[in-house]
């Protein structure tokens, strides 16, 4: 664990940064305040591209948002093999990264695994890369998500995935050890368009979900059997642009919110508070300068203890 916490210490700071729309930040010069606060936070975003590669970049806050550090990992998969990819954790490891999450590929759902060359910045070639089939009947379904939440000291963990079909049932497992076992399911979320987690606890997940109807909401989702969402109306239009929400928390308890707009190519970031219904409070940061084309996004993370998400 000392070996992991030294590792992520960046990713633990980023954490403690303060990040709140203007309008809750005081009087006085509260815009200032707001965008010199956003400014050192940031999303770290990945995607798979058509030719199969990994990308990473920071999504950043500055003023207007842009795009930095962007990297790409050639020969991650084959092209236009991904169809879904759930986060992907960054682990250090003393030859390179370990990079490890799960994806669906066809109809199957799979564990994929590989290390990167701390010298090459690419796939360590004395290291194969693993996939490994966890079962099929996926295509059906339109999104992929994970979800685990661990103690600093590791004496709780919990870890989860969440899916949804493309009739708007979504589905729960329990993952241990690497095997997935069902954990429920919830019909009635045909609306929505995409949706990504802004909460992790040790007693519920929440996601923040966009629907065709331009709605945005919270839907909390308590770790108790059977599956019972709680769906909160955050927004009641214009959110129907986005295929893909991405979010990473800055602050105790503020997200920063990436938009990305397919159709267009287009990313739009916000500043999002605290959850509280209607009168959760959503800045607008802007465009993000860059072109979002890459057919599967996700969100990169680092080891479960230090993937901080207290948006609800």
């Amino acid at each position: 664990m000392k070996r992991r916490m030294v590792g992520w210490v960046g990713g633990a700071g980023l954490a403690v940064a303060a990040l709140a729309p203007a309008a809750a930040q005081g009087s006085g010069t509260s815009e200032t305040t707001g965008q010199r606060a956003a400014a050192a936070c940031a999303i770290w975003q990945g995607s798979v591209t058509a030719a199969g590669q990994h990308t990473s970049s920071d999504v950043t806050a500055t003023t207007p948002p842009a795009v930095l550090d962007k990297r790409t990992i050639n020969g991650s998969f084959s092209p236009g093999q991904i169809r879904l990819s759930a986060r992907t954790t960054n682990e250090p490891d003393i030859s390179g990264p370990n990079l490890y999450g799960y994806v669906v590929i066809g109809d199957a759902l799979y564990w994929s695994n590989y290390f990167i060359d701390a010298t090459t910045g690419q796939i360590d070639p004395n290291h194969q890369h693993l996939l490994r089939r966890v079962g099929g009947g996926w295509t059906p379904f339109t999104m992929l998500e994970t979800s685990t939440y661990e103690t600093l000291d590791g004496d709780f963990s919990r870890s989860v995935a969440y899916a949804m079909r493309e009739n708007g049932v979504l589905y729960r497992w329990k993952i241990v050890n690497g095997t997935w076992v069902s954990n429920g399911s919830f019909a009635g979320f045909a609306a929505v368009k995409s949706m990504t987690l802004i909460a992790r606890t040790a007693t519920y997940d929440t996601f923040l979900a966009n629907t065709r109807g331009g709605g945005l909401y919270t839907i909390r989702i308590p770790s108790s059997f059977p599956l019972q969402p709680v769906v909160k109306q955050v927004r009641t239009r214009t959110w129907q642009g986005f295929e893909v929400l991405s979010a990473m928390a800055c602050g105790r308890n503020s997200t920063l919110l990436l938009g990305i707009d397919k159709d267009t190519k287009t990313g739009y970031l916000y500043a999002v508070g605290h959850a509280n219904g209607l009168s959760t409070l959503i800045e607008s940061r802007g465009k993000v300068t860059g072109t979002f084309d890459d057919p599967v996004y996700f969100r990169w993370v680092p080891i479960a203890p230090y993937d901080v998400a207290n948006g609800d």
